[in-house]
Parts: structure tokens; C-alpha cells; sequence
């Protein structure tokens, strides 16, 4: 298939993103620094960027659940450098072995980190599609990323050596975490924790806020998973992109408004026969004021939801 259809079907969020660094100039960042969001839990706010240059790709909210014995990271970064720096801050933090890297989806900005953990041993933790989506995206973002980066930067890609088919858990000494895989929402490969103790949900990207949802999976799915979490029962979540702690299911809110609009206007612009070149710039245009890069990831999603809604 030619590579801007790739693009647009299997790049999602994360394609969109490269390519529009490319337009856009970023601040460097500051060293990594997490900060407690609960007790035992310690998470870095990513940018509200695109991938660049001076941001080595670190755009995405990461971090750590410390237990008595064990430590496990959530999502290693966006690059080997931001992972690096995560792995430098969870060190200053504790010394406990890093037992595991949970990955939660296959978008650059949360995996291309791990190989910086490799001299802890661990194990790398993913959604049991997780192997095959890196395998037909992974050398791709990998080459996008290092265009961007710079030859290298990006870091090697590393596969998940344990997998979640359905519900599983990490115990971490006196914590234990619940691990939940979900059916295809934000991408087919989505992966969310739970830390019993604290009830707090370390939802990846099936949360976002304040930044525009970026649609790589299935509109209607992520609904339902929005559903499915709610029905966990957490008190309070991290999201994959926003302030590194929200009430929940109050946070919510806004990206399940978003994806009805989504949804809602794409299935009137099929039924009027809307080409789908100009429903990518009119559908859910009431959203745009609330909502960071809007104009960056509102098209894609847009032109995602027209091909699976036409077939209805």
C-alpha cells in the first residue's frame, strides 16, 4: 500500500504528529521530574507538543508505582533519550528493582523508551496484540521518529515479553496492580492499570484532556471502553495526555462529548453524501475552542470515523 495511505491507516495519532513537528518550532524540555500523584505514585507530564528536536518526543504523561519490594514502570517514554531520563528520575526516587515496563499501546511516544530499562531486567509488559502491532508500524514510526530526532535517537524497538489477553496483575510486594486489555478503542492494542490501593487508573491514551483525542482504533469501541473503565471503579486517574491527575469518571466528560460529536456528525456527513475531503474539515467543528491541537489530529480522526461509520 502506498505510504501516505499507510499513513493515514495504520499511522494514526502518532503520524500526524511527526509530520507536523516538522511545521512546528518546541521548547526544549526540562529534565525529567515526577511528581507524586498519589502515595507510591509518581508520574512526569508530557508536553502538549508534537515530536521534535528539543523535546526528544517526551509528550506523554509516564511514570512509576513503587511497591515494598518491586517497581513498575508506566510507559517507558517517547524516545531513548526521554526514557533515559525517566529511568534516571525513577532512581533518584528508589532503589527497588524495576520488575516491570508496562507498555500501553504502540504509539511512538509511549514505547520507544524501553530500551533504556534493558540493564534492569525487567519485563516488558503489553497488550496481547501489542507484538504484531509493533511489528507492522514499530520500523516505520522508528524511521519517522529518527527523521525527526535525528538518525538513532529514536531507539531501538523492543517487543513485550509478557502479555495480557484479557485481566492480569502485577504484584509489587504489598500493592497490586490490575491490568485490564481492551477491546480496539484509542488503537487495537490498548492496555490500562489499576492500582488497588490507592484507586487510582493509569488509563494511557484512552484518556486524554485539555489535548484532542487522536482516533487510531475504533470510534465506537473507545466509547464503550470509556464504559468499561467507569465500571472499574476508580477514584481518580492519570491520562495519557493532560494534567497528571483527574477526578474520575468526572474527566471524562469531555472526551466522551468529543467522540459523540465525532460520531454524531460523520454519520450525518455520510448520510448527505459529504465527500469525505471536506467532512475532514467541517465535522465537530464546535469542539475546536476546547480542545489543544485541534487542527493537527481533528482531520485524521474525522477521516478514520468516515471509514468505518460508511459501512454501517
Amino acid at each position: 500500500m502506498p505510504l501516505n495511505r499507510r499513513a493515514a491507516v495504520f499511522g494514526g495519532a502518532c503520524l500526524c504528529c511527526l509530520t507536523a513537528a516538522t511545521r512546528r518550532a518546541a521548547a526544549a524540555p526540562a529534565p525529567t521530574r515526577l511528581v507524586p500523584v498519589a502515595p507510591g505514585i509518581y508520574i512526569r507530564e508530557g508536553l502538549t507538543q508534537d515530536a521534535s528536536p528539543d523535546n526528544e518526543d517526551a509528550i506523554a504523561n509516564v511514570g512509576c508505582v513503587i511497591g515494598a519490594d518491586a517497581v513498575a514502570v508506566m510507559d517507558p517514554g517517547g524516545s531513548l533519550a526521554d526514557g533515559e531520563s525517566l529511568r534516571q528520575a525513577i532512581r533518584e526516587i528508589t532503589n527497588l528493582p524495576i520488575r516491570y515496563v508496562v507498555m500501553s499501546h504502540v504509539h511512538p511516544d509511549h514505547v520507544f523508551g524501553a530500551a533504556a530499562f534493558h540493564e534492569e531486567h525487567p519485563a516488558f509488559v503489553g497488550h496481547a496484540t501489542l507484538p504484531e502491532a509493533l511489528a507492522q508500524r514499530g520500523a516505520y514510526y522508528q524511521k519517522m521518529l529518527d527523521r525527526i530526532l535525528g538518525p538513532g535517537r529514536a531507539g531501538p524497538i523492543v517487543m513485550p515479553t509478557q502479555l495480557v489477553h484479557d485481566r492480569s496483575t502485577l504484584d509489587l510486594g504489598d500493592r497490586v496492580l490490575d491490568l485490564t486489555a481492551h477491546r480496539p478503542a484509542h488503537t487495537d492494542c490498548d492496555l490500562s492499570m489499576t492500582d488497588r490501593r490507592t484507586s487510582t487508573l493509569l488509563a494511557g491514551d484512552l484518556l486524554f484532556v485539555n489535548r484532542v483525542p487522536s482516533l487510531d482504533g475504533d470510534l465506537k469501541g473507545w466509547l464503550a471502553q470509556l464504559d468499561a473503565l467507569a465500571a472499574l471503579g476508580p477514584r481518580h486517574a492519570v491520562p495519557g495526555h493532560g494534567p497528571v491527575r483527574v477526578d474520575w469518571p468526572g474527566a471524562a466528560a469531555d472526551i466522551r462529548r468529543y467522540l459523540t460529536v465525532l460520531l454524531t456528525e460523520t454519520r450525518q456527513a455520510i448520510a448527505r453524501n459529504v465527500p469525505i475531503s471536506t467532512a475532514a474539515h467541517t465535522v465537530a467543528q464546535s469542539e475546536r475552542s476546547r480542545w489543544k491541537l485541534f487542527d493537527d489530529y481533528n482531520p485524521h480522526n474525522v477521516i478514520v470515523a468516515y471509514q468505518q461509520l460508511e459501512w454501517e
